[in-house]
């Protein structure tokens, strides 16, 4: 399986910081964001990882991750998305690094504090499909909502005004290779973007989109208020743990407090 990160975008929604700089290349807490989503690819085992990127600061992610020795990477990957044409675009520029293989996307904003390796073992052992990773949150209002059925997602609707579950939809997606023929059979939504949610409908319309619950907490950090949450969460309890590591952490916190 092969790993590809989505860190493109204009972040306008962190204006005026983003003027200068990518979003994923703001810190969070002591490491640079995009530092997380690929840390979680490698702790799942995934060695092969595109970085989809493009703006001004383009130049700015080679500079700072190069072949990917922080990581334990001999080969870091890249690739550039010219204007804002949104994430399904996006992947579809890793139709050539994905060669066949399946892949595990994640969004270049979303941090998670333990790990998806069992997400990524139980898409291995899925024939066909899709597996999107959930987060039961107490307002699913504000994202997009998934409605299960047993092990499969049928139904997704982006910000419900009535939501017919708890569970968002976050940024972690794994997909076999007919993503791209679907991504090409996209039209642009209202905001003239190629949508994630309208590929992964088709997955719901095929019967072959599964799920897993997310273990720990997850934030992503592309607002104000999330950034800080962000920084907050990485500060006080770290990203990308092992289950072993939460649970000694837990008990560390809670002989703190008795």
């Amino acid at each position: 399986m092969k790993g590809v990160v989505l860190a493109g975008g204009t972040g306008s929604r962190l204006f005026p910081i983003t003027r200068v700089t990518n979003k994923h290349l703001l810190p969070v807490y002591d490491k640079p964001m995009v530092y997380y989503p690929i840390q979680a690819l490698v702790n799942a085992g995934i060695r092969e990882i595109l970085l989809v990127t493009g703006g001004k600061n383009a130049g700015d992610f080679l500079r700072l991750l190069g072949n990917g020795r922080d990581f334990g990477l001999k080969h870091l990957n890249y690739t550039y998305q010219e204007g804002e044409g949104g994430i399904a675009e996006a992947l579809g520029l890793a139709e050539d690094f994905a060669d066949g293989n399946p892949i595990c996307v994640v969004l270049g904003d979303n941090i998670i504090e333990m790990n998806i390796c069992k997400a990524v073992e139980g898409f291995k052992r899925q024939e066909c499909g899709a597996k999107i990773l959930l987060k039961e949150v107490p307002d699913a209002e504000r994202f997009g909502v998934a409605e299960i059925r047993g092990d499969y997602v049928v139904g997704i609707e982006e910000k419900p005004r009535i939501p017919k579950s708890n569970y968002a939809v976050i940024g972690f997606y794994l997909y076999d290779t007919t993503v791209f023929e679907k991504i090409k059979r996209l039209k642009p939504s209202g905001r003239g973007e190629l949508e994630i949610t309208d590929v992964n409908n088709f997955y719901v319309q095929e019967g072959t989109l599964t799920y897993e619950t997310l273990d720990g907490w997850w934030t992503d950090a592309g607002t104000f208020e999330s950034l800080l949450r962000a920084n907050n969460l990485v500060a006080n309890t770290g990203a990308n743990k092992t289950s072993d590591e939460v649970s000694v952490v837990t008990l560390a916190a809670r002989n703190v407090s008795q």
